[in-house]
């Protein structure tokens, strides 16, 4: 596996680790629609966290939250959509970005809620 992909699933992990630690039910991970992936679909109280989870192993070309495009804004509302749909929930839904730095060992971390909105 390409080291770029092992840093990214080590992220995910931790980031699931992390939620859980704050309470909140992990529903889905890597649930995919069409061309969609949602990285994280967590549930607290009456909220669908909808997360997408960037890992860097250095901010020399950015901070990792800086990588979520309009694109891909677009493809995870579309699949949130389908997602509620098919399950019949009536929940509120909140788009995050957990932000993960690796330094040495460990990430550093930062869960930005309602880090966009969708149209």
């Amino acid at each position: 596996m390409a080291e770029h992909n092992e840093l990214g699933r080590q992220g995910e992990q931790f980031a699931v680790d992390y939620l859980q630690k704050q309470g909140y039910k992990i529903l889905e991970t890597n649930w995919t629609f069409q061309k969609a992936e949602i990285d994280i679909i967590a549930k607290k109280e009456n909220t669908l966290a909808v997360i997408e989870v960037k890992t860097r192993s250095s901010t020399a070309f950015g901070l990792p939250q800086d990588f979520v495009k309009p694109k891909k804004i677009k493809l995870l509302v579309k699949a949130i959509d389908e997602y509620i749909t098919k399950n019949d929930l009536d929940v509120d839904i909140r788009f995050d970005i957990v932000a993960l730095q690796k330094q040495n060992n460990t990430f550093k971390i930062e869960h930005l809620k309602d880090a966009f909105f969708h149209f």
